[in-house]
């Protein structure tokens, strides 16, 4: 069967921002590729849906005239030495949220269970804490919730860092879903739900009891087209340029990398390692380069947007991301899609992604673990070129796994597997 119509409902949906408002518009369009479809979203994405999608079928939920001073009152409660204390920011943005899923459900709930819509899916937010009170209105119609995607710990050698990044206080998202009305409803009788890692899938099935065939691993991240079209044979030249991407915070290992570089064993190498980012780390890395002797390796490159940071892929041999906890980690999947091999954590969806023929995965058993195996990881690929161009080739092949296009693939596949489900239910 043909899906022709789809309520896609995706509160963080925007072309124009990064992260999962970015996420949620990709999947928004290669969706659009494939059913007829209605999106409903919050209204402060309209300037930007409307200007790429004047036509386009939108429901645009607006806010509570006390929205915008409640989310600065938040921001103010939940920052704390000028860090984010995301554990807390995530438990009292949650009215934002009920209202805007309240707001749907009584918009739309009438459309839904007079047959509208073919398929009912839920999108942002993604993680796998929140309700979607549709799905009381889908008796006849299926529902699909995610990709949902986090609760990835800590691993036990790097307990310190988790308390830096105030992981004390994550028993506010057990304690919170737990008194959320609808909550284990939605995860309940939901006829699909995607997991966007192994680990939040098996968590998953424990907690709710669902059946595997209920859950489906499909990634949340994923490539755009254009970065297929940066990658270039890698050459047997120095010096070997090393890559780092991401926000210069404790958890994604900025620091054991540059330790690791500085070891005896590398450090009279040719290499040179360029880090784009930024964050409150910034000084502490710049000190430690200069302490370790390695200005002239090293460069700090700052904050890139987009499309700037496809030209460091592109001229880059491999990319090192040792973050020792990491839910989407779309940077990797982007430097595999430019052919680079990658060193990383093997601790959340970062290390599904990389395999022994596409790069290295370290275990998580503490810093001087780490340090040592990126050491290895970066010494091997100087001395043996053939191995760096081997694992370049089968980064870029394994990549294209990761492609939008892929995705929207396996979600056609996805629907039209539960529409078959439903006709023969009915029939």
């Amino acid at each position: 069967m043909i899906v022709k119509r789809v309520l896609l409902i995706i509160e963080s949906c925007n072309p124009d921002w990064a992260s999962v408002p970015l996420v949620g518009y990709n999947f928004y369009k290669v969706i659009s590729d494939i059913a007829d479809v209605t999106l409903v979203t919050h209204s402060r994405n309209k300037s930007a849906l409307l200007k790429r999608h004047p036509v386009s079928k939108i429901h645009f939920v607006e806010p509570g005239f006390w929205e915008g001073f409640y989310y600065k009152v938040v921001a103010i409660l939940s920052t704390y030495k000028g860090r984010v204390v995301w554990p807390l920011r995530h438990a009292l943005l949650f009215p934002l949220y009920f209202f805007f899923d309240r707001a749907v459900y009584r918009a739309l709930k009438i459309k839904v269970e007079s047959g509208e819509f073919d398929i009912v899916h839920a999108l942002t937010p993604m993680m796998p804490r929140y309700p979607v009170s549709i799905i009381r209105g889908c008796r006849n119609v299926p529902f699909v919730l995610g990709p949902v995607n986090g609760g990835v710990p800590f691993p036990e050698a790097f307990r310190a860092l988790g308390r830096k990044e105030f992981a004390y206080l994550n028993f506010l998202r057990a304690f919170g879903a737990r008194l959320i009305p609808n909550y284990r409803h939605t995860y309940m009788q939901a006829d699909m739900v995607l997991a966007g890692s192994t680990y939040t899938r098996s968590w998953i099935i424990r907690e709710f009891g669902r059946d595997q065939a209920i859950t489906k691993l499909v990634y949340e991240n994923a490539v755009p087209e254009e970065f297929y079209n940066t990658r270039v044979p890698k050459k047997e030249s120095s010096p070997l340029r090393l890559l780092f991407v991401g926000r210069l915070v404790p958890y994604k290992g900025a620091d054991m990398l540059i330790k690791a570089l500085a070891s005896p064993e590398l450090v009279n190498h040719d290499f040179v390692l360029d880090i784009v980012g930024n964050g409150p780390e910034l000084s502490h890395l710049q000190s430690l380069v200069e302490s370790l002797n390695l200005l002239a390796k090293v460069n700090f490159v700052g904050w890139l947007e987009q499309h700037k940071i496809a030209d460091y892929y592109k001229r880059s041999d491999v990319f090192c991301f040792p973050s020792v906890r990491e839910f989407g980690g779309a940077v990797v999947m982007e430097a595999m899609a430019s052919g680079l091999p990658c060193v990383v954590v093997d601790n959340g969806g970062i290390g599904e992604y990389v395999t022994n023929e596409t790069g290295y995965k370290i275990a998580p058993r503490g810093e001087s673990f780490v340090i040592e195996g990126i050491r290895n990881a970066v010494l091997e690929l100087i001395k043996n070129p053939m191995l760096l161009q081997e694992k370049s080739a089968s980064a870029f092949s394994r990549a294209r796994e990761f492609s939008w296009r892929r995705k929207g693939e396996i979600i056609n596949e996805v629907y039209n597997d539960l529409l078959s489900g439903y006709e023969s239910r009915l029939g």
